[in-house]
Parts: structure tokens; C-alpha cells; sequence
């Protein structure tokens, strides 16, 4: 007997500003599909405008899911975006319908394709000491300490980004192990499906000229009003989410800390870095294969082919 056939789906992957979700839309338009979120801010209710969520309009009536499905106060990582995404997956294929995984964040998509890495336990008492020393020393100092034992992962998180190089940190404090020779050796092998994994390559120019768009398009379209309602509802700047690129510019602007304009130029510079390291990821990633955003044809031709080959 034949060993039953795995399920398809596409993702659609690439840096911020390439052109994901009006590419995916399209290709769902034409090819009757529903659309799972691989973005880890749009699944945050009330931050819309900081994390370029599709609205109603820009969806099309595409049904689009996992956006909105959490507070700014509830924890949210890629253990919990996979038991979501997995049985969601599954049914939209079961209905013989093109199943679209879109979004930036490289770690949930590999999540959904091939499992995770079974990763100690959070410490509290190890956490709180770290995040205290991060208090004290600043979240630099810290990511410093990262790049000299475990230069991979630091490599792949922003300086500022203190839960991150909190979680790294205490990982190779519980395990004497760099997380990074933890995720080489897992190698995310649990394959629930067969994926055409699609990567929207633009040239640096072109992709960082968009980013710089999108940022002055943000501001313009209430990122700081959105910024202040949040505060307003008791989601205080501690919060991982308000920790985020664009959030935590305009908290330093609130604060008094910056300018607008120089609120406005960091948080570019910083977006142009985060793309950078989703273009790193991307690339290092086995199948995925690169295409201008703009080839719709292409890449319908490309999925039509995919869905009709036999396993």
C-alpha cells in the first residue's frame, strides 16, 4: 500500500516591503485560496498601522487567518504560532484549496514545516537576573556577550532586541550549548507537508527605496496615534510587542528621547537592518527559491504546476 500523500501548501516569503501580501492576494484571487499569517506582529490585535497589516480593502475578500488573534499582553511565540497554523493547514487543504503561508518571520514558517527544537524550559530566577543585568548594562552589552559564544545567533537579532538576546543567552547558560548548534542539529525534519516555498527577491536599492516609503506612509497614517491609544489601554512600553521596530521609535519620541524626524530616520535605518537579516535567513534556507515579486504569472504558473504534480 502506498503511504498516504503529504498535503501542499505554498509559502510566500521575503523581507518586509517585498510585496508579500498583495502578490499572495492575487494568487488567491485567481486560484480560489486562504491565506495563513506568518508575520509575528500582525497576529497582535489593536497594532495595525506599526506592523503594515493588511486591511479589509487590501484583503480582497481573501480569507485570511491568524491576524488579530492576541492582546499586546499575552504571550505569543512560535511553539503556540504552530499549533495554530498546523490544524489550520491541514483543513484548508482537506478542502482541496490552495493554502497561501505568508509573512517575514522565518522562524514560524520553519516552525509550521518541519517542527521545532526541543529547547529547555524558560528559568525564571536565570531570566530575571538576565534581564536585570540588561537593565543595568544596556541590551548592547549583552548582545555582545552573544556574539563571542554564539556569533550565528546574534548575527540573526538586532541589538536592541532584549528578549531575544535574553532567551539566547539563557539557553546556552542552561545547556552549555549555543542555540544555534541546538537548531543545526534538529534540522527541523518533521515534515507534515510538501511546500513550494517561494522568496521575493528585490535588489537592495529598489527593496530599501520601499522600506523608506512605508516608514514616512506609517507616520502619515497614525503610527504615533496608534502608539499613544496602546499606552492609553495599559499596554505599557515593557511589553515585547512594544519593543518592536516602529513602536519602540515612537516611544523614544514620546518619551522625549528623539524628534520626530530623527524618530522617523532610526526607525528606517533599523528596518533596513531587519531586512537584511530576513534577506540572510531566507537565502539559508533549504528549496526556497527566489522571484521578483512583480511576476505574478510566473509564479501562478509555478504553483498550478506544483499542486497538480503527484507526490
Amino acid at each position: 500500500m502506498l503511504p498516504p500523500t503529504k498535503p501542499k501548501i505554498i509559502v510566500i516569503a521575503g523581507p518586509t516591503a517585498s510585496g508579500k501580501t498583495g502578490l499572495a492576494v492575487e494568487l488567491a484571487l485567481s486560484l480560489g485560496g486562504e491565506v495563513i499569517n506568518a508575520d509575528s506582529m500582525q497576529v497582535y490585535r489593536y497594532m495595525d498601522v506599526g506592523t503594515a497589516k493588511p486591511t479589509m480593502e487590501e484583503r480582497r475578500g481573501v480569507l485570511h487567518h491568524l491576524l488579530d488573534i492576541v492582546d499586546p499582553d499575552e504571550d505569543f511565540n512560535a511553539a503556540a504560532y504552530r499549533q495554530m497554523a498546523l490544524p489550520l493547514a491541514k483543513r484548508i487543504c482537506a478542502k482541496n484549496m490552495p493554502c497561501f503561508v505568508v509573512g517575514g518571520t522565518g522562524l514560524y514558517i520553519r516552525s509550521l514545516l518541519g517542527g521545532l527544537v526541543d529547547l529547555p524550559p524558560s528559568d525564571p530566577a536565570l531570566r530575571d537576573q538576565l534581564h536585570a543585568e540588561c537593565e543595568r548594562k544596556g541590551a548592547a552589552k549583552l548582545h555582545q556577550r552573544l556574539a563571542k559564544l554564539d556569533p550565528e545567533r546574534a548575527e540573526s537579532i538586532h541589538p536592541n532586541d532584549r528578549v531575544r538576546i535574553v532567551r539566547a543567552l539563557e539557553i546556552i547558560q542552561q545547556t552549555q550549548r549555543p542555540s544555534s548548534d541546538l537548531l543545526k542539529q534538529h534540522q527541523f525534519k518533521t515534515q507534515d507537508f510538501l511546500a513550494l516555498k517561494l522568496y521575493l527577491h528585490l535588489e537592495k536599492e529598489q527593496l530599501y527605496g520601499r522600506i523608506n516609503q512605508r516608514t514616512e506612509k506609517m507616520i502619515s497614517c497614525g503610527l504615533v496615534e496608534e502608539t499613544k491609544d496602546l499606552l492609553k489601554s495599559g499596554y505599557g512600553p515593557d511589553l515585547k510587542p512594544m519593543a518592536a521596530i516602529g513602536y519602540r521609535h515612537v516611544l523614544n519620541y514620546l518619551k522625549g528621547k528623539w524628534s520626530l524626524e530623527e524618530a522617523t530616520t532610526t526607525l528606517k535605518r533599523d528596518t533596513r537592518r531587519y531586512a537584511k537579516r530576513q534577506m540572510t535567513w531566507f537565502k539559508a534556507e533549504p528549496d526556497m527559491i527566489p522571484m521578483d515579486p512583480v511576476d505574478r504569472a510566473l509564479a501562478e504558473k509555478m504553483i498550478r504546476v506544483f499542486l497538480a504534480e503527484s507526490a
